[in-house]
């Protein structure tokens, strides 16, 4: 079998097991319409790869997914490179979303953190604090959960083990709650002539 089968073959295996997880899915994105009607906002969270589907899903809430609509207002705490180095360097990388959490977060805003494992202490530290803060907090995880599954409040977890194939999943149901935010807030979803353009 060839790399590429192989990556097919995971990939449509734990695609099969993710029906399991249509209700908390389908939860989330009408908790992030609900705090982006009420004027909040979304953060999002992760190191590595998860970094960049924050970084992706933020731009879809900010630009457009599917429609042509307002922005709403997301943010992927990953993407200062003056702050994470900064706040790495005075208070070390656990640190590097918490303090952002502490400036940033307010009461109502919704935390979306992205962990394969879970076990990623910059993460966690600041999901911990903006339950704190009386922020919702979201997992986004795979595996068993780890510590990230005990401190969020709402827990999406991949069934898998695979880093890559849990990644994809994340990038699936993060793309769920771009279209279940906008047919909320804006109408159903757009015909073919509305596609992202990118």
């Amino acid at each position: 079998m060839t790399a590429f089968a192989q990556a097919c073959a995971e990939h449509a295996a734990l695609l099969e097991k993710l029906g399991a997880l249509e209700e908390v899915v389908t939860y989330v994105g009408e908790a992030l319409a609900t705090a982006i009607s009420r004027g909040n906002k979304v953060m999002l969270i992760g190191n590595g790869g998860s970094a960049t589907d924050a970084d992706h899903l933020a731009a879809e809430f900010t630009g457009r997914f599917q429609m042509d609509r307002a922005g709403m207002p997301a943010m992927a705490l990953t993407t200062s490179a003056a702050a994470l180095t900064a706040i790495a360097n005075d208070y070390g990388y656990e640190s590097v979303f918490e303090r952002q959490v502490e400036a940033f977060g307010v009461p109502g805003d919704v935390l979306i953190a992205i962990s394969t494992s879970g076990n990623s202490e910059s993460v966690n530290r600041a999901v911990a604090l903006a339950r704190d803060r009386e922020i919702v907090t979201v997992a986004l995880t795979g595996r068993d959960g780890g510590t990230l599954a005990r401190l969020a409040e709402i827990i999406v977890l991949v069934p898998g083990d695979v880093t890559a194939r849990i990644q994809e999943m994340h990038l699936l149901i993060g793309h769920t709650w771009c279209d279940t935010v906008e047919r909320a807030l804006f109408g159903p979803a757009a015909d073919d002539g509305a596609q992202d353009q990118s």
